[in-house]
């Protein structure tokens, strides 16, 4: 298609810098408020006019897209909704404010959703311990500018794509809670106990161990690239409560300075991340940071991980307040555990593994519907969304997407 490419910001409209401070109060949006993976902003922080951080300074209205300029790679990218119309956003934004009549907000916000818009701004990225560019940077990029009428046609067509993929992801969300309130409905609220089930110290009913990595400094390279997988605290806290990758290796330097715990080992992080759990899909060693949990015949697996998911904010309490909070072995060891009867335990675990056997083709369908968005993307901003093209395949591309976007058994996760 032969379409005009233009600056970004050559379609825009300036916006208005002030000094918030004479307001009683307003509603403050700071890159912390990017929901990255949804785009779209959440919990803009109430503030009191005198109490302005010195960056809320820009005015945005609704329908303004909002650009972060701090870690382009992050891609923290919002358009500003109705109830947001007047209120204030960091200087560490782009406001992007389209010109009536000739780029549509929808339009320009799906654009600045693109890894070519990503790549243009991680060209222009300056400082290396605090990567950012500049608005100017962000205003500078081209973007492919049809008349407003197919930009309507495209954002009516990326709208639907995205529409089912957070459909997905809303049932994603749905089936994650179900685990939660089934434990609480079987065995109650441990930290309370109310259904009297005998108790024993956590120490007591498993094998409760620290992982290994004696060798000082620990990131020395020597130890790392070999054959075996190594897990750290923030692959616990990262997954879904099962550890299924990892992104670092000991070599055979490594491994002898540390140990091999079995694929079932339940992780427990006790160090930055307190009492964040996952159970290792794999043998792997981990640091001292990480405690492996191996249950005796009195509990399951699943049915301690749950526990200690809802005992966590009371074992983060009991971390110090020092540069990097943990907690030692001693507080784990003694955290009072109810024992419920082993069949109502295994009950539950037989839930969980169906549960984690469904959340992996939940998994397999929202990559694909990923995938099938971007394709979309990517093919509407290079013009070769034509009306034929349209007519030829996009019934079938938004079927299919319908179709993904359902549950694995075909209706709804619930």
């Amino acid at each position: 298609m032969n379409w005009t490419r233009i600056s970004i910001g050559r379609a825009c409209r300036s916006i208005i810098v002030e000094d918030p401070r004479a307001r009683r109060s307003f509603r403050y949006v700071d890159i912390s408020s990017i929901d990255r993976s949804r785009k779209i902003i959440v919990e803009p922080a109430e503030i009191e006019g005198s109490a302005a951080p010195s960056r809320a300074r820009k005015t945005i209205r609704a329908g303004d897209v909002l650009v972060s300029t701090v870690r382009p790679n992050l891609n923290a990218v919002a358009i500003v909704p109705k109830e947001l119309d007047g209120q204030v956003a960091s200087t560490g934004f782009s406001v992007l404010r389209p010109r009536k009549g000739e780029l549509l907000a929808r339009y320009l916000f799906y654009y600045c959703c693109t890894p070519g818009f990503v790549d243009a701004l991680m060209a222009k990225v300056r400082g290396a311990h605090y990567p950012a560019v500049s608005d100017a940077d962000v205003k500078e990029v081209e973007i492919p500018l049809p008349h407003p009428l197919e930009q309507r046609r495209i954002v009516e067509i990326l709208d639907e794509a995205d529409r089912l993929r957070r459909l997905r992801a809303e049932a994603d969300a749905k089936a994650e809670r179900i685990l939660s309130a089934l434990f609480l409905k079987l065995f109650g609220d441990p930290t309370t106990n109310l259904m009297r089930w005998e108790a024993a110290p956590l120490g007591e009913i498993g094998v409760l161990d620290r992982g290994r990595s004696r060798h000082r400094p620990r990131n020395d390279p020597a130890l790392l690239q070999g054959p075996y997988p190594l897990i750290q605290t923030g692959d616990v806290a990262k997954c879904d409560g099962r550890i299924r990758g990892y992104t670092q290796t000991y070599s055979e330097l490594g491994l002898t300075q540390s140990k091999i715990w079995p694929a079932g080992t339940l992780c427990i992080t006790i160090a930055a991340n307190i009492a964040k759990t996952g159970v290792l899909q794999f043998d792997a060693c981990f640091p001292d940071s990480v405690v492996g949990f191996v249950p005796g015949p009195r509990v399951t697996t699943e049915y301690v991980q749950f526990l200690l998911d809802h005992l966590q904010p009371a074992l983060e309490l009991k971390a110090p307040q020092v540069a990097q909070r943990n907690i030692n072995l001693e507080i784990l060891r003694a955290v009072p555990t109810p024992i419920p009867p082993r069949p109502l335990q295994d009950a539950f675990t037989r839930y969980v593994s169906q549960h984690y056997d469904a959340r992996a083709r939940q998994i397999q369908v929202r990559e694909s519907l990923d995938r099938l968005s971007a394709s979309l993307s990517a093919q509407a901003f290079s013009g070769t969304l034509t009306a034929s093209w349209r007519q030829a395949h996009m019934k079938e591309m938004l079927q299919e997407m319908e179709h993904q976007s359902e549950g694995p058994s075909g209706g709804p996760v619930t």
